[in-house]
């Protein structure tokens, strides 16, 4: 019998992790095993997108041959994420006339629905992208919400209300180009943020309301979550680097001890504590104003009842949780990795998206390559995200 394999790459501007996991079914219920990891430097990466194809495609092949020979086998194909200053989330609405004689939803007016709830997305916001994932919000029928999928279900008119989570086609391209230089298959990629929610949240934190942020080096992801679904993803340029950046300045030490003080490291450096605690809370502050101005924009702030979550390389410095509590008048709390067994090489939630992607492998309906049919991949609706369907 064939095993269950899924790999997730993680290709950030800081590192590149890799997770090989096994799915498992134990009396019933189902699990990933982690078999493998790996990780490596990222190099000739600049806010998630690609400077130097060369350098990307070692420092996957790199992180790819640790978690091979970790897990003893040979990786042939893989899941992988997509970040950075290009991905983003763009809310449209569009509506069509049911057409069958008896006035029932089918299947085939839902798709259409959504085609042209795609179209209405002004060309301003969607030059140069591609979309990655769409995602119903809310269906109407006949001017009255519904809950759940309306097929089957009669009306005269359909209105759906989508998010869509677009990319910049180039990077998307280039992305897939380094992991395939490296040798191996792109099954299927997800947005970096989507991946980190399917293990770091609860099933009861996004129904009831909550935000998801990922500190990376060099951007801040959040995606917004309610009655269980992801309604907005927002990338911020910004990232844990400005604070190791904003040490050294302040401190006047090198980038290296400043990234070791960052961190609660040791140092023979000596500097006033309160100053460090100063430079470092005035860029957190920086971070958590910009979530809380997305929040009011959605409507959304100060309504979370899950607060906020917060991920990432970032997430490790001392002052956080407290300082995004009183930004953003939410609970807060570090994430951690939510899995019925002991996740093997994985120390914290710096390794979500990689291990998500293993998740959404699992999950995942992909029945080709990407790059054997990249038009299809663009245009498709992700049939895992079915189940985000109010």
């Amino acid at each position: 019998m064939a095993r269950n394999i899924a790999v997730g790459i993680d290709i950030g501007t800081y590192q590149v992790k890799t997770v090989i996991a096994e799915g498992v079914r134990d009396n019933g219920i189902f699990a990933a095993h982690i078999l493998g990891t790996g990780i490596a430097e990222s190099r000739g990466m600049r806010h998630g997108c690609i400077i130097n194809q060369s350098d990307i495609v070692q420092s996957i092949a790199s992180s790819i041959a640790q978690a091979s020979k970790t897990a003893d086998m040979r990786v042939r194909s893989a899941y992988i994420s997509i970040g950075g200053l290009g991905l983003g989330g763009i809310i449209s609405q569009g509506s069509t006339i049911i057409t069958r004689a008896d006035s029932e939803i089918s299947a085939l007016d839902v798709e259409k629905a959504i085609e042209i709830c795609e179209s209405e997305i002004p060309q301003n916001l969607s030059v140069n992208k591609k979309i990655i994932h769409n995602i119903p919000l809310q269906y109407k029928i006949d001017g009255k919400a519904v809950l759940g999928q309306p097929v089957g279900m009669k009306g005269m008119k359909l209105e759906v209300r989508c998010l869509f989570i677009t990319c910049i086609e180039r990077h998307l391209s280039d992305i897939i180009d380094a992991v395939e230089q490296a040798g191996i298959e792109v099954l299927d990629v997800m947005a970096s943020p989507l991946a980190a929610g399917l293990v770091t949240l609860s099933k009861t934190q996004k129904i009831a309301g909550c935000v998801l942020a990922n500190i990376g080096a060099e951007t801040v992801s959040i995606v917004v979550y309610e009655n269980n679904i992801p309604i907005s993803l927002e990338v911020f340029p910004i990232g844990s680097t400005d604070i190791t950046n904003d040490i050294a300045l302040g401190l006047k030490i090198s980038l290296e001890e400043a990234e070791s003080i960052k961190l609660g490291g040791q140092t023979t450096v000596q500097f006033p504590r309160r100053k460090l605690e100063e430079i470092v809370e005035a860029r957190l502050s920086d971070m958590f104003e910009l979530i809380e101005a997305h929040l009011k924009k959605i409507g959304r702030n100060g309504l979370l009842p899950a607060g906020i979550v917060i991920t990432g390389g970032g997430s490790g410095i001392g002052s956080l949780t407290e300082l995004a509590k009183e930004t953003l008048k939410l609970p807060s709390r570090l994430g951690t990795l939510y899995s019925p067994q002991e996740l093997k090489g994985i120390k914290d939630s710096t390794w979500s998206v990689a291990y998500g992607l293993c998740i959404f492998g699992f999950s995942s309906d992909s029945d080709r390559p990407i790059s054997q049919n990249f038009s299809r991949f663009i245009k498709k609706s992700l049939g895992w995200f079915k189940q985000f369907l109010p």
